[in-house]
């Protein structure tokens, strides 16, 4: 882990009594705004935003679009790098967009509004529920999982409400992107072995905080908003 963004692990009695709450469905869409097919995705990424406060829609925008005429200007490495492991662990054989994965498993073209749906209500009859407490205070997040069965890395993404795009070359020359829980950055916080633990770090570039449990084979085992200080 680099210094910048060490955390400090230490395992605390008080988290193994935190009790597992309801946790959203997250929803992950690979998406640029330089691919002609992605904006009906990112609109039904939108109204999950919208309408679905059991789902946690993220919006990873890639890099490899970038080199067609338009540069995203939310497009990170790191949203690449995450969609070419999911392909790696899914074996699909390769990463495409508009790309929807649903809970860290499920695979669903992201503008197929019904399959959406489908993977969603699949995914919450069998969603797992780490407890997980989050604080962000004095621009420092403090997390504290407690023990459950299983392990897995936690990460902490921040990510940005909304933002509108007037979209100037590429295959969406002209149009005007409305986009939301534009993902801006993600750190890994540290990992969790099945025991209580805490943890504390800087947050990642965003408006909003998320955290994400994610077991060695994609599966997310806990999810929580990070509330806004104050």
């Amino acid at each position: 882990m680099r210094p910048a963004l060490l955390a400090v692990l230490l395992a605390i009695p008080g988290a193994a009594h935190a009790q597992p709450a309801p946790r959203p469905v997250v929803v992950e869409l690979f998406t640029s705004q330089g691919c002609s097919s992605c904006p009906p995705a990112d609109r039904l990424l939108t109204d999950l935003a919208r309408d679905r406060p059991d789902v946690l829609p993220l919006a990873f925008h890639v890099t490899y679009w970038n080199r067609l005429g338009w540069t995203d200007p939310y497009s990170l490495d790191a949203a690449t790098a995450r969609q070419e492991s999911y392909a790696g662990l899914s074996g699909i054989g390769g990463v495409y967009t508009p790309q929807a994965v649903v809970d860290g498993h499920t695979d669903v073209v992201g503008s197929d509004a019904a399959g959406l749906r489908r993977a969603i209500a699949a995914a919450a009859a069998h969603a797992t529920a780490v407890p997980l407490l989050a604080r962000l205070a004095d621009g420092m997040v403090s997390l504290s999982l407690g023990a459950a069965p299983g392990r897995g890395r936690v990460l902490l993404v921040g990510f940005d409400p909304s933002h509108v795009t007037q979209v100037g070359r590429g295959e969406n020359q002209g149009a005007t992107l409305r986009e939301s829980n534009i993902v801006r950055g993600l750190v890994i916080a540290g990992d969790w072995q099945g025991q209580a633990l805490s943890l504390r770090l800087a947050p990642p570039p965003g408006e909003r905080l998320a955290v994400l449990i994610q077991a060695p084979d994609g599966a997310i085992l806990g999810a929580a908003l990070v509330p806004p200080s104050g």
